[in-house]
């Protein structure tokens, strides 16, 4: 293979992975979850963290690899889909997409393997709903509650407690962080659905905004945010989660006031829902917030 047909390969795989559209959320929900395990036992994070974030973002890749790979015949079918597709504008044959991905699973599993036991069992667990979930012979997202679940437990509930374990085996009241977590996922797939509500529709689709319709699937969307935030509320009240970190969001908040409103979603994408106007504004202050806990907790427990 001539060096500039491997550049084009190499560059076919890296879009494939789309990576810009989830390290943003993997980096902090994983580093929570690490936090909350080694802060109350004066642990110090090392290179386990980094492992973890490393395969969490590798487990994530390959959700998003195996997805475009199978829907790539119908994303051939709109001139914008299939120029982010680089299986279906042909950039990528089907066959070498899933040499890669199955590459980027096994490495997956390797740096999994490199932190502990249950590490490697949730990180194992994550990649089989990240295949199942886009496999046709399967295909969870093409099924009505499934769809939810698998998405927001291999987006989000397993990325938290992948970072969790790393570092701790006992989570306890830690779980509603953990519940809290999946929940905001379930708002983001929810969303997706609404976006896409009328294309999936007209496909033949029966997701689970689909199947209890428009407004059903907007106050479930909505509900989940809701529930997230008091379980969240909860456990800063029990001291789960230190008081002072709400005092980052609360001081940071303000600057987005200066800043021109997006128009488009976290994805890119346009807005489907008001709240997709916040989208960005809240993974900004999300990643701050985590950003200078981390420093912190590492800080003390040097």
């Amino acid at each position: 293979m001539l060096p500039d047909t491997v550049s084009i390969k190499m560059r076919g795989v890296l879009r494939l992975t789309r990576w810009r559209e989830y390290v943003p959320f993997v980096i902090p929900v994983t580093s929570l979850g690490a936090i909350l395990a080694a802060q109350p036992q004066n642990i110090a994070l090392d290179w386990r963290l980094a492992v973890t974030i490393l395969a969490n973002i590798l487990a994530v890749g390959y959700a998003f690899m195996i997805n475009d790979i199978e829907d790539a015949p119908d994303d051939a079918r709109e001139a914008q889909r299939a120029a982010r597709n680089p299986v279906a504008n042909g950039e990528l044959t089907p066959k070498q997409g899933w040499m890669a991905s199955l590459s980027v699973a096994a490495l997956t599993l390797v740096l999994f393997s490199l932190v502990g036991v249950w590490p490697f069992i949730i990180g194992s667990l994550t990649l089989a709903l990240s295949h199942c979930y886009s496999w046709k012979p399967i295909r969870l997202k093409a099924w009505p509650v499934t769809d939810i679940l698998s998405h927001s437990l291999m987006l989000s509930g397993l990325l938290f407690l992948a970072g969790y374990f790393a570092y701790g085996n006992n989570p306890g009241l830690v779980w509603l962080v953990a519940l809290a977590a999946t929940l905001i996922s379930v708002y983001g797939q929810l969303y997706n659905q609404l976006r896409d509500y009328e294309m999936d529709k007209a496909a033949g689709l029966y997701n689970t905004a689909i199947v209890v319709g428009k407004n059903n699937a907007r106050l479930l969307m909505y509900s989940s945010v809701a529930l997230a935030l008091i379980l969240m509320l909860y456990a800063i009240y029990k001291q789960i989660i230190p008081l002072w970190i709400v005092s980052i969001p609360v001081l940071v908040a303000p600057v987005f006031y200066f800043v021109r409103t997006p128009q488009s979603d976290m994805r890119g994408g346009p807005i489907a829902e008001i709240s997709g106007t916040v989208q960005m504004q809240f993974l900004v202050l999300a990643n701050v917030t985590i950003a200078i806990w981390l420093i912190a907790v590492m800080l003390r427990l040097a």
